[in-house]
């Protein structure tokens, strides 16, 4: 059976097969400058996991805040072009609040902004894009860029409600404390326009919480 074939038919008609967790954990960007780099991901509150020689070069790894996946750069570990890397998301729950913590470290950000065509988030040119987020704040629709040093290209993507299956329920996690937050916000508003309806107090409120929160972050179905 051939890969097409695989892809056009029925998933359930497949042999039953075992899987390995492929979680992935490090990506590799090219810096012309390892310290300087360094220095500059540190300078964004990113995690310095590791900084250490090899033999035939030097290595360092960091990792942005509440990301399981962390960056690594250093001298003979690519031969990619300082610079090339472009278009790496980096997804946060708030948009304008994770564009002004990068400014308030100096970072030079775009402007938020919303695609008015397919794609013109990877445009470097700026070609296509909508100043603000994107109208009525669709999950997977507003956007911020930003560069390093050497020129590789960080793209800031507002997430707040996964589409189906991206997640498994049964491990919901906010990995801050402002994730969490912003979860109980659109929880609490959601929730507001529940009790209109009913027309009165929910004294089971927390499981209502509780239940539109894991609904939003798998992409399961919202309660109303």
């Amino acid at each position: 059976m051939s890969t097409t074939d695989v892809q056009r038919g029925d998933a359930s008609r497949l042999p039953s097969v075992s899987y390995v967790d492929m979680k992935l954990e490090a990506v590799v960007i090219p810096v012309s400058d390892v310290d300087r780099a360094k220095e500059y991901y540190k300078s964004l509150g990113w995690r310095l996991d590791a900084d250490f020689p090899f033999d035939n070069g030097f290595g360092s790894s960091s990792t942005p805040p509440g990301s399981g996946c962390s960056v690594q750069f250093g001298t003979n570990i690519t031969t990619a072009a300082p610079g090339s890397a472009q278009g790496r998301y980096l997804v946060v729950s708030d948009i304008e609040a994770a564009r002004d913590a990068l400014a308030a470290r100096g970072v030079n950000a775009s402007e938020t902004f919303h695609p008015a065509t397919p794609g013109a988030q990877f445009r470097p040119d700026g070609e296509d894009r909508a100043n603000g987020r994107s109208p009525d704040r669709p999950s997977y629709g507003s956007f911020a860029t930003f560069s390093d040093p050497d020129g590789n290209g960080w793209l800031l993507q507002e997430v707040t409600t996964r589409l189906p299956g991206r997640i498994d329920r049964a491990e919901t996690t906010f990995v801050s404390a402002a994730d969490l937050a912003g979860a109980l916000a659109r929880a609490a508003t959601a929730h507001g326009e529940h009790e209109k309806r009913t027309g009165g107090y929910d004294e089971n409120w927390p499981d209502w919480y509780s239940a539109y929160m894991v609904a939003e972050q798998s992409g399961a179905e919202l309660p109303t």
